[in-house]
């Protein structure tokens, strides 16, 4: 006896929990917002199984080296779901992954994006690509692809996780690091937004102990928690790249402060045997971060090698161009500030950061007292 003839009209991937449907929506609803990042080296549209990006330019260059980042945004993503609100993590993408590509001096060239969820809700799907397709348009970058991926049973229906890659290209001779920097060089440091995209997990901690929810309003931001919190990342892609242009060699080193905070990003770019004190006088953390430690009964000074407090990036450049350099910056609506000097004699008593993340860097450590006013 055989069964029932099988319904050739039932999908079994859709009863399995995986609406492709839903996917190819969110495709349409985002191709508009992808396309704006294309210019005429992309290739093919929206939708190919490759991204094709047309590097005819690099015959151009002398000796071409590919640069190339990967990221995500990590658990900064929970507030988003928390609040209903994705049209900002996608920028935050773009900077962890395009920024990384600038620390050595290079241009982005083109960027892909995967989206891991429990179920694909196009508007939230199309929501996050925007982020993502406006910070890659803000610094210059072509977003010639990527994936959504949904995955019932090992994500919730609201989750998600997103990631992404880049990937750029910079003169052979023109790479900024620790090899360029030398003894009297300045270091200059660059307004963060806030906490970017780093040390969340202390964050959702911190807020959870204090049994504030995500939509409570916060009298001291003059918006909900939620809001604050995802204040996106600031792009410094542009800036830096216009200053390494027309300065002439004045920028050795660049460091992107990220997980780790400010010592150890900085000791990452700085040569064996160099170090730096970095004058906590010279700035005063925005409130969120002082609100915050409070909140989690700690001092700023347990969270530096957790939040950037402030600096999102460093720049060290040459002594007799730094004023100029951060002038340059500054006009550029990122407001810059020295806060060292590299040292090459013998390193003083007590304790340093010295390298990081495997590298056998400099050494650097934070000192005096933060200001109390806004700087």
């Amino acid at each position: 006896m055989t069964g029932a003839p099988a319904d050739s009209s039932a999908n079994p991937y859709t009863a399995a929990g995986v609406d492709t449907a839903a996917g190819d929506r969110a495709v349409e609803l985002m191709k508009s917002a992808v396309r704006r990042t294309h210019g005429p080296e992309v290739l093919g549209g929206v939708g190919g199984f490759a991204g094709l990006y047309d590097a005819s330019f690099l015959h151009e260059y002398r000796k071409p080296l590919l640069a190339t980042s990967t990221d995500g945004v990590g658990t900064k993503v929970a507030i988003a779901q928390a609040i209903d609100k994705h049209d900002t993590i996608g920028r935050d993408l773009v900077g962890m992954v395009v920024d990384d590509i600038v620390v050595v001096g290079a241009k982005p060239l083109f960027m892909t994006d995967y989206i891991a969820t429990g179920k694909v809700f196009p508007e939230r799907i199309a929501d996050i690509v925007r982020g993502i397709a406006d910070g890659c348009a803000e610094t210059g970058t072509a977003l010639v692809g990527g994936e959504t991926a949904e995955h019932p049973g090992l994500l919730g229906p609201n989750d998600y996780d997103v990631a992404g890659a880049a990937t750029g290209v910079v003169e052979a001779d023109r790479v900024l690091g620790a090899d360029r920097v030398r003894d009297g060089d300045v270091v200059l440091a660059l307004a963060s937004s806030g906490l970017h995209s780093n040390g969340y997990s202390l964050v959702r901690h911190i807020v959870a102990g204090a049994g504030i929810q995500y939509g409570d309003n916060a009298p001291d931001f003059g918006a909900t928690w939620g809001e604050t919190l995802l204040e996106p990342t600031r792009l410094y892609t542009s800036p830096l790249l216009r200053l390494v242009a027309d300065t002439d060699d004045a920028v050795h080193a660049l460091s992107h402060v990220t997980g780790g905070g400010i010592a150890a990003n900085l000791a990452r770019v700085l040569p064996k045997g160099t170090w730096v004190e970095v004058d906590r006088s010279t700035w005063s953390p925005a409130p969120v971060f002082r609100v915050l430690a409070d909140l989690g009964s700690l001092s700023l000074e347990q969270t530096e090698g957790t939040w950037n407090l402030g600096i999102g990036f460093l720049a060290v450049v040459v002594a007799d161009r730094a004023e100029a350099a951060a002038s340059a910056l500054s006009r550029a609506g990122v407001e810059t500030w020295q806060v060292g000097v590299v040292r090459d004699d013998a390193l003083p008593a007590g304790e340093f950061e010295q390298g990081a993340k495997g590298v056998d860097g400099g050494a650097v450590r934070l000192v005096g007292s933060y200001r109390d006013g806004a700087k």
